[in-house]
């Protein structure tokens, strides 16, 4: 294989969207309610940007997500920017204690929780609670 040929085989596979993560939606007032309605397993991650616990998090989360495509297409991963509702409805009614939080529910039953955990293992077997859920949906 010659080296243009090189490059653009590579080129195409990185824009392939099966190898690409797709981005957690970003939180709204009533999101995780509407997705919770329609049956769907949700994974919050309560987080801000300046957060370095959530930083170590999101990297533990994506490299998961990596390993193994099911969670992103069998569960809703949705952020919840701590700096733009920590004091909203849902960290209210959810009783998150603070940034770095993770979540998941499915209907009306939370399912776990973790606070500013960063161990793969921890947040694997999170959400791996998330994926079993969603397959007995």
């Amino acid at each position: 294989m010659n080296r243009r040929s090189f490059v653009i085989t590579g080129l195409a596979a990185l824009a392939t969207p099966s190898l690409v993560l797709a981005a957690p939606v970003a939180y709204t007032d009533g999101l995780a309610k509407t997705h919770l309605a329609k049956g769907e397993v949700v994974f919050l991650d309560f987080k801000a940007d300046w957060c370095g616990t959530c930083k170590a998090q999101e990297r533990v989360i994506n490299a998961l997500k990596g390993e193994n495509p099911d969670y992103e297409a069998k569960v809703t991963f949705i952020n919840v920017d701590w700096d733009a509702h920590g004091k909203g409805a849902l960290v209210k009614e959810l009783n998150i204690p603070r940034r770095s939080t993770l979540v998941v529910l499915k209907g009306e039953e939370e399912l776990g929780r973790i606070v500013a955990g960063t161990g793969k293992d921890e947040i694997k077997a999170l959400m791996d609670v998330a994926l079993a859920a969603a397959a007995s949906s």
